[in-house]
Formats: structure tokens, C-alpha cells, sequence
């Protein structure tokens, strides 16, 4: 009897449910409309790009860059498919039997717990149209919302838009930041087997980073084979790509949000430089531009990767790398790196921090001699340590290591970094017109030089922007140019605002730049930035290691790029040896690898030029110079 009686009591309460999610139904098909499927995009932003147009990142937005479905690879779509929804493109707006199966677990728990088989279509509307709220009503508002957008939308708009709708983690919505946020690059660089890995964190990040714990690491792999497996079962690809797969290195957390990461620090620059040409902070968070940049994506990529791979392990953290690279005779800079973490560190290590040159300034001194005639045949003495007059004061100078090179020529000095030469040899070309040639060369005044002996050192601490386009200066064979970053400005009405201006002077002659690159050219092959040799094409450069190490440089250049890269800590006083597992840290170590492997990057598939001839400026005789030194008793 009491059974009959609670049989009877669920029928009519499920009769009554019935009739009333109906009911509720009815009054939100005619009500509920399909919300602007782009309005959570601040349509006011600007949008900073690279010089392809592609994306790097927006400013009055949120995390979310949108691009459209033929701009995401096609491996990228297809490793969310097999995540998420498989039968996407056959399939309806939902899943009758998800949502019975989560109906039945709501009922029994009393509330709905988010449970379900949603689509892809139900997901976008609950993602960019609804609450988080779990009700009754907020569930047939996604399911009346599903059906009109599939009524209104083609598939491939409703996973367009899914695409660059859905939560990753990490404060990223859509698939280019997840992208950056994990791999740290555009959603069209990643591999295949980083698409698996974006496609299973979606599911749920806070379950799946790896590096929020080791068991996230785990189940990220079990869902990474998942995923893997129902591209190979829709024959999305075949088993030898698979046997060729492998869980990709997950880049570690970085600050959320739209200047997180290493692009925060090329968004900051841009906006500064717009500071300059006359757009207020506030024209840039609601104008609506599109400013272009001189970043070249390819280049810019090649940076972060190369210093990811090669920042030696275990380094403190007070340890920066600034990177800039520059096109010669153009000004453009198509590259840089002023640190991971915008967010974290605002201080700007490309164009902001400051370091101890080193011997990355002895090109300047090579070049007032050239100018003066002396050749790169003279002959100089390169014993270590010798004492040298600064104005009446006695200056000992050593060689790296204490290295005593007896009687050898300004191109074998060069090629060695001999010191005990390079001071000599400043104070015959002249002081003052070694730090002449450096501010022609693109040392700017706010450098404080002194015409000393040390000047020729690099005892002057520049920034590594100041240094890049010093040698772009060089490979441009003496024509210098002011950096830049921004080549044009587009206003919402598709008008140009702003353009930016190279500007060029002729500050060096082309024998004198041909002689100088020749002995550069040298310091690669086979001297102490014998690292770079395994770019494979023609280089010259200068390693710079600073007093107590302080600080190390590789700046170098080819025809087409010049780049510099510098390792330095908080304070001069902080010495980088010990870093790495090296006993000294000097240009030729870290810095050099990091050139040579940013260099093969960015110059990937492009043309291999070489350098001039030498010009022999003042002749070829070896002519013995007399150094105004004298030997130092060993201590």
C-alpha cells in the first residue's frame, strides 16, 4: 500500500516537473535571445601586431586574442574535436542522453553539479552567454541558446567561436593565449603533440596542469594518450605520426593576463614609444588602433625558445638575460627579450637594465685606430700584466687568465681579446675619439664614457638595445639608425594615424667598416666566440666578459641581422661564476650559445650573404707599435 502511494506521489511530482521545466522551456525560447557573439571582446582595445599582422597581444582587453577557425591549425581543431566532441559536425545542438544522465545525478544530489555530456555548442553557449551558476533555469537558457545558435550558425562558426571563447587556465580564454601561456607561442607554432596537450588541459586546467602538481603530471598523460587515440581512431592522423609523439615540456605558470610573459615587456615598449609620438596611455586603452610593429614573429619566437632552452639550470634568481636584435640600416628592431615575466619584473632588460660592457667596447677602439691608419698588420706586445699612464697614475692591465701573447698583430689581438693591446691601442688612436666613435656608432649620451684608458674595456655600462644597434651600425657598413619599434598606427576607421620614420647618417666609411668586420669575423672562427662558428654562415662579432664577471656579452652580426645578448645579475658586485656549473662565465659561454641558436632561428630560410673584402686600411705591413707600457712583476 505504502508503495503504491509513493509510486503514485512520483509520478505526479514528475508529471508536475515535467510540466513545469516545459513551461519554463516555452517562456525561454521566446524570450531568451542569442546574446552578440563578440560582445566580450572590449571592441575599443588596441591591438598590437607583429610585422606579419599577426597578433602579439591587446591593450584594454582581457586575456583573450580572437583569430579566425582558418587561422588555427588544423591539428589544434582536431585534438579538441577528439577531447571534447567527436561527433561535432554530425551531431545536434546537445546531448539528449548527457543531459538525462546529469538530470538523474542532479536529482539525486538535489542540486546540479555541473555533470553532463555537453557539445561543443553547449559548452560555447554556457561559456560566452551564461552565468556559472548551476539552476534549473540557467541550464534551459544554455540548452534554448544551443538551439538557436545552431539554428543561426554554421558548425564551423559555432567552433570558431568556441575556439577563442573556452577557459584554459592560467587566466587565458581561447586557444592563441592557451597557446602562450603554455608553450609560450602562437597557437599556429605549435606541434602536434602541443595541440594534444592544450586539448586535454581544456577539460579541466585546474586538474591537468603539470605544473601545479605531480599528479596533475600524470593524468595529463593518461589524457594526452586519450586524445592522441580519437585522432587516430577519426583518422585525423596515422599511427607513424604517433610513434613519433611525445609529451611535450610544459612551460612553467606565468602571471595571467594580458601583459604576462615575455610580450608583456614588447607591449610596455610599444606603448612607451607611443607615449613619445603623441598618444596619451588613455587614447590607448578605449582608440581602437591597430598598431603594427617591427617584431618579426619568427624572430621574436626564436628569442624566447633560445633562452628557454639555453638559460643555464640552477641559476639564481636574480640572474637576466636581455636580448634585442636589429635589421641594419633600417633601425627596425624584429626581436626582443627583456625578461619572462612582464608581470613579475617590469624592468625591461633589452632596453632598461644597465650592465658592464666589457670587451663588447673594444670594436670602438679598433675602429678610431683604423681611421687614424693604423692596420690591422701592426704589431703590438701582449704580455700580461703590463702598467699603463692614466694621467699620472699608474693603470695595471691583465689579460683574461693572466695570458702573457708576447709580439702579435691588431688581428690576432682582436681575434684573442688581448687587453694589454686594446688599452695601447685606444690611447694611440686617440681617447677622445674612442668614445667619439662610440656615440657615432649608437652609444647614446646617457651612457656616461670617459676618454680614459679603461674606456676602451667597456667599463661603461650601456643597455643591450644600445650595444645591438651599435653593431648594426657596423654590419650596415657605417650607416647608423635610430631603433624603432612602431611602423604604423590605424585608427578604427581603417585610417593611418601614425606612421614611423627610418632615420639614417653615414657615420663610418665602408673601408673602415670592411676592415673591422674582417677582424670580427675572426673573433667567430676560431676565437673566442668560436661558438657562433655553428651558425653556418658568415658572422663577426665580439665577446664581452667584464671585470670579476660580472657580467657577460656576445653581440655579433651578420649582413642582414645584428643582435646582442648580455647575462648580468642585480649588482655589479654579483659575479656570474659559478653559474651554469661554470668556473667563469664570460661571452663566449652562454651568451654566444644563445645568439648562435636565437641567429639559426630567425635567419631560418633566408638567404646567406657574405661580408666586403677587407680594404686593408694603412696598408699591409707589419708595422711595431710601441704600447707606452711597461711589464708588471707578477704578484
Amino acid at each position: 500500500m505504502i508503495r503504491q502511494k509513493l509510486i503514485r506521489a512520483a509520478i505526479f511530482i514528475g508529471g508536475f516537473g515535467f510540466v513545469a521545466a516545459s513551461t519554463l522551456f516555452a517562456f525561454a525560447w521566446f524570450t531568451v535571445d542569442i546574446p552578440d557573439p563578440n560582445a566580450y571582446v572590449n571592441s575599443q582595445s588596441t591591438i598590437i601586431q607583429y610585422s606579419n599582422g599577426h597578433e602579439i597581444g591587446r591593450i584594454g582587453a582581457q586575456n583573450r586574442e580572437i583569430l579566425p577557425l582558418a587561422s588555427i591549425p588544423l591539428n589544434v581543431r582536431n585534438a579538441v574535436l577528439a577531447a571534447e566532441d567527436r561527433n561535432f559536425y554530425s551531431n545536434k545542438a546537445f546531448s539528449v542522453t548527457g543531459i538525462a544522465r546529469a538530470l538523474f545525478n542532479n536529482l539525486k544530489s538535489g542540486s546540479l553539479n555541473g555533470e553532463g555530456g555537453s557539445t561543443i555548442t553547449q559548452q560555447y553557449a554556457k561559456t560566452a552567454f551564461l552565468s556559472p551558476s548551476r539552476t534549473i533555469q540557467r541550464k534551459i537558457k544554455e540548452l534554448v541558446i544551443s538551439i538557436k545558435l545552431e539554428n543561426s550558425l554554421t558548425k564551423d562558426q559555432i567552433f570558431e567561436n568556441y575556439l577563442n571563447t573556452i577557459y584554459f587556465g592560467r587566466g587565458s580564454y581561447g586557444v592563441q593565449t592557451a597557446a602562450q601561456q603554455y608553450f609560450n607561442r602562437n597557437v599556429n607554432q605549435l606541434t602536434l603533440s602541443q595541440s594534444a596537450v592544450i586539448a586535454s588541459i581544456l577539460r579541466s586546467p585546474g586538474f591537468y596542469d603539470p605544473v601545479l602538481s605531480k599528479e596533475n603530471a600524470k593524468r595529463l598523460e593518461n589524457r594526452f594518450q586519450y586524445v592522441i587515440n580519437g585522432m587516430v581512431e577519426e583518422k585525423w592522423i596515422t599511427k607513424e605520426q604517433v610513434a613519433k609523439l611525445k609529451l611535450p615540456v610544459v612551460m612553467p605558470r606565468t602571471t595571467s593576463g594580458s601583459l604576462s610573459g615575455p610580450k608583456g615587456h614588447i607591449i610596455d615598449a610599444v606603448q612607451k614609444e607611443m607615449n613619445k609620438a603623441g598618444f596619451t596611455a588613455e587614447q590607448l586603452q578605449v582608440g581602437g588602433y591597430v598598431i603594427k610593429t617591427t617584431i618579426d614573429e619568427k624572430a621574436q619566437q626564436s628569442a624566447v625558445d633560445a633562452i628557454a632552452k639555453l638559460t643555464p639550470k640552477g641559476a639564481p634568481e636574480n640572474l637576466h638575460i636581455g636580448l634585442v636584435a636589429i635589421r641594419p640600416g633600417t633601425g627596425e628592431v624584429i626581436a626582443m627579450y627583456g625578461g619572462p615575466d612582464y608581470v613579475k619584473r617590469q624592468l625591461n632588460d633589452a632596453t632598461q637594465s644597465i650592465a658592464l660592457a666589457g670587451s663588447t667596447f673594444k670594436p670602438f677602439a679598433l675602429v678610431a685606430a683604423l681611421e687614424q691608419g693604423i692596420p690591422l698588420t701592426s704589431m703590438w706586445n701582449g704580455d700580461s700584466p703590463q702598467t699603463f699612464d692614466d694621467l699620472g697614475k699608474p693603470y695595471e692591465v691583465s689579460n683574461y687568465g693572466d695570458e702573457g701573447w708576447g709580439q702579435q698583430d691588431l688581428l690576432f689581438a682582436t681575434k684573442h681579446s688581448i687587453n694589454t693591446v686594446y688599452v695601447p691601442l685606444g690611447q694611440k688612436a686617440g681617447l677622445e675619439r674612442v668614445v667619439d666613435v662610440a656615440r657615432r656608432a649608437g652609444i647614446p649620451e646617457t651612457v656616461a664614457m670617459v676618454p680614459a684608458p679603461s674606456v676602451s674595456l667597456g667599463v661603461a655600462s650601456p643597455h643591450v638595445i644600445d650595444v645591438a644597434n651599435a653593431y648594426a651600425t657596423f654590419a650596415a657598413q657605417g650607416v647608423r639608425a635610430k631603433p624603432y619599434l612602431v611602423t604604423s598606427v590605424t585608427g578604427p576607421n581603417k585610417g593611418i594615424l601614425y606612421e614611423g620614420q627610418q632615420q639614417t647618417q653615414e657615420v663610418f666609411s665602408k673601408d673602415v667598416m670592411a676592415d673591422l668586420t674582417y677582424a670580427l669575423k675572426e673573433v667567430v672562427n676560431g676565437g673566442t666566440g668560436a661558438a657562433a662558428l655553428s651558425l653556418g654562415r658568415p658572422a663577426a662579432g665580439k665577446t664581452g666578459t667584464s671585470q670579476s664577471n660580472a657580467s657577460a656579452w656576445f653581440s655579433a652580426y651578420t649582413p642582414q641581422l645584428a643582435a646582442s645578448v648580455a647575462l648580468f645579475r642585480d649588482s655589479a658586485s654579483e659575479s656570474l661564476n659559478g653559474i651554469g656549473g661554470l668556473t667563469s662565465v664570460t661571452g663566449g659561454t652562454f651568451p654566444a650559445r644563445i645568439w648562435t641558436a636565437f641567429m639559426k632561428g630567425a635567419l631560418k630560410n633566408e638567404p646567406v650573404m657574405t661580408f666586403p673584402a677587407p680594404a686593408n686600411v694603412g696598408g699591409l705591413d707589419p708595422i711595431v707599435m710601441t704600447s707606452g707600457g711597461h711589464q708588471t712583476p707578477k704578484k
